[in-house]
């Protein structure tokens, strides 16, 4: 931005200050000519206005006037040009620019407004290059800084450093922020606390707000649609053009990086999902192969857990994220760690399946504090957590963890070891205490013929519609499908325990 303390050095005493003042370093927009005795409708404020005078030689009313209307639309430099109207600064023009605040530069008679305007445009030229050249610098340091190792960091430093303030990097998951120079810690909890309610809104394309007493402009970083942190810069003084370009560089560095991790994170989620489906289908020993050349040799160390979950249709990370934040069954005596980056992750339609190593003993179990304005899990969302098994016992277990996960409750994450185990019990027990007819020894012989009818029938030595009718009458006196093999199954290991 141009001052009219450099118009004045670089036009000498072409243009000077009036007598008793000095000129300040007032910005000026532009240069503009008019002799109106109303030259405000042209203007837009900022700019060095040029007259010979005309609107003083009249009266000090008049001038008080002029120059009060001048001052009321923003224009707070003014020149007069002596020759045509006047031979020196009338008294009451200067009293009045002094009182008003606007600066009054003397053209001498035989200088032409031209060489004024030229000037200007001259030192505007010499702005743009200059600040070109420093914005070229810039920019290549910061390309040099998005190629090191802490990228992040290097990039906010160097921002900070080229606008002479500080500025910061808040990322909205659990990633590490960046902020420069270290002073600048001091003010990252207002910063995350005025940051929170975009996420509650539509982001904007950029916001200002203050913090002790600064301005700060906060652009948000994007990696496709989804909103991944928040770049926060104060300057020290107003920026340029070509500093909020940089700004808006940086922004868009950070977003790449965003993009970057997001990309390499699906293809981890993507390589841990394949070794989640070996486990499931009996390949452990290919799991474990495939899993030591992807790091997740000390996820696949025995004993393990089989998480299952119903959970709708979203982002990997914004499901995981959502299954931290049910409520686990206070019977778990066993700690859920975070989940939302964990890698043995399958999804399956609604279902997710997780296969999350057994804690150590003592060894703390961390899950992050939701975000404040993260939507919570859906009302039918829901989990259960099986019991320590080892790797080949995986494919074992499933069905009785899918058929606890269909009887959970909404909300919760519940055990699938014992509780399962204590409902088909209960099964047990409903059918030997029903009274109106052998309920028990019809459904074992069902389950144990595999639900042939003509072969359980001769096992109880009744006609097969009566088996049909005391099939039927134990399915609805239970509320279960015998022919789910789910139920089946748990409700077939029941009744052998039963037995002598």
């Amino acid at each position: 931005m141009i001052t009219l303390l450099q118009l004045g050095t670089e036009l000498g005493r072409s243009f000077y200050p009036a007598s008793g003042t000095t000129f300040r370093a007032n910005p000026v927009t532009g240069v503009h000519i008019s002799e109106l005795a109303d030259p405000t409708p042209y203007l837009e404020g900022g700019e060095l206005l040029l007259t010979t005078g005309m609107s003083f030689a009249d009266t000090a009313e008049a001038s008080t006037e002029y120059l009060g209307r001048l001052a009321a639309h923003g224009i707070t430099s003014l020149g007069l040009g002596l020759g045509p109207w006047l031979d020196e600064v009338p008294s009451w023009v200067a009293a009045g620019c002094q009182r008003l605040g606007i600066q009054l530069g003397v053209v001498p008679d035989e200088v032409p407004f031209q060489q004024v305007s030229r000037a200007y445009w001259r030192l505007s030229a010499r702005s743009d290059a200059s600040n070109l050249m420093e914005s070229l610098g810039t920019q290549t340091a910061l390309a040099r800084a998005a190629n090191r190792a802490d990228a992040d960091s290097s990039v906010i430093r160097e921002l900070a450093r080229a606008l002479g303030g500080w500025a910061a990097y808040l990322r909205v998951d659990d990633g590490p922020e960046a902020h420069w120079p270290a002073s600048a810690a001091v003010h990252l909890a207002q910063l995350r606390q005025e940051c929170r309610r975009f996420a509650r809104v539509d982001m904007p394309s950029a916001a200002t707000f203050e913090i002790a007493g600064e301005a700060v402009v906060v652009y948000p970083i994007l990696s496709g649609p989804r909103l991944t942190g928040y770049l926060a810069v104060c300057a020290d003084r107003p920026v340029t053009r070509a500093e909020r370009q940089v700004m808006m560089t940086v922004a868009t560095l950070l977003s790449m990086r965003a993009r970057q991790r997001a990309t390499e994170q699906e293809a981890r989620r993507e390589l841990g999902a394949a070794v989640t489906r070996l486990l499931l289908h009996g390949e452990h020993h290919a799991a474990v192969l495939v899993g030591d050349q992807l790091g997740l040799d000390r996820q696949l160390q025995a004993p393990v857990r089989l998480l299952a979950a119903t959970l709708p249709q979203t982002e990997a990370h914004d499901a995981l994220r959502q299954l931290e934040q049910l409520a686990p069954d206070p019977r778990l005596a066993w700690r859920l760690p975070a989940l939302s980056t964990h890698r043995l992750a399958l999804r399956e339609a609604d279902t997710w399946y997780l296969v999350l190593s057994e804690p150590s003993v003592g060894e703390p179990a961390v899950r992050p504090a939701p975000t404040p304005g993260e939507p919570a899990p859906p009302r039918h969302a829901c989990a259960v957590l099986s019991e320590p098994v080892g790797l080949a016992e995986i494919p074992g277990i499933l069905p009785g963890v899918r058929l606890a996960l269909s009887q959970a409750p909404p909300g919760m994450i519940t055990g699938a070891g014992g509780e399962t185990e204590a409902t088909a019990a209960g099964w047990v027990r409903t059918l030997r205490e029903y009274q109106r007819s052998d309920l028990l020894p019809a459904v074992r012989a069902y389950l144990a013929s595999r639900g042939t009818w003509e072969e359980a029938a001769r096992q109880l030595g009744i006609h097969r519609n009566s088996l049909r009718l005391r099939i039927a009458t134990a399915g609805k006196l239970l509320q279960q499908n015998l022919d789910d093999p789910d139920v089946a199954a748990r409700l077939w290991l029941a009744i052998r325990r039963e037995e002598p």
